[in-house]
């Protein structure tokens, strides 16, 4: 079975504000009665998190009342690489040329040549927050966050809400979470652990 997350990354929110938005994004959560204010251990990973609110399911679809979630909130500030968990990213797109690079061989293992630039890039933003890919397609250099994910595999940020074992959320609830932001651009990260 396995633990399931969703992440909500701010992909605006620099190294600088990060932990300013991820005050207001709480505060609104909380207000919204989506998460509670109270800390409990109910996060994977983390000591305490937020638990469910009695109003959770204005995240969800009224489909989803039966699967109440069974764990909370942590919320992540400063430089992550976000994933999706289980398994390696299918392909990404580069966003000049719109070439889409294969990152699985035919039989669904890694492409070792395809991803050995990502995958140095990828170390390379997270110890510094800067990393650029020379797109194999057109020749471009792209910074790494520009890149887009099959699935959303990866974000690059420095702002994450992680909930966990919740029912997917909907994108009207990404679209008020976003606007609670100020209007920032988020990304859902999914996964399975």
């Amino acid at each position: 079975m396995g633990d399931h997350f969703q992440t909500i990354v701010d992909l605006d929110a620099g190294p600088d504000e990060a932990a300013t938005y991820a005050e207001r994004g709480l505060a609104w959560l909380i207000s919204e009665g989506i998460v509670s204010a109270e800390r409990t251990d109910c996060v994977l990973g983390a000591p305490l998190g937020h638990p469910p609110g009695p109003n959770w399911l204005r995240a969800c679809s009224p489909e989803d009342e039966e699967w109440e979630p069974s764990d909370g909130l942590d919320v992540e500030v400063g430089r992550t690489v976000f994933n999706g968990g289980q398994g390696e990213p299918e392909a990404v797109t580069c966003p000049r040329c719109e070439a889409t690079i294969r990152l699985m061989t035919d039989t669904w293992e890694s492409d070792d040549e395809a991803w050995a630039p990502f995958g140095a890039a990828l170390r390379d933003w997270d110890d510094t927050g800067e990393a650029e890919v020379v797109c194999p397609a057109c020749a471009a250099s792209v910074p790494l966050p520009e890149y887009r994910w099959a699935d959303d595999y990866f974000a690059f940020a420095h702002l994450g809400f992680e909930f966990w074992n919740w029912p997917e959320f909907t994108e009207e609830f990404l679209t008020r979470f976003s606007d609670a932001l100020g209007g920032h651009r988020v990304r859902r990260v999914w996964g399975k652990l």
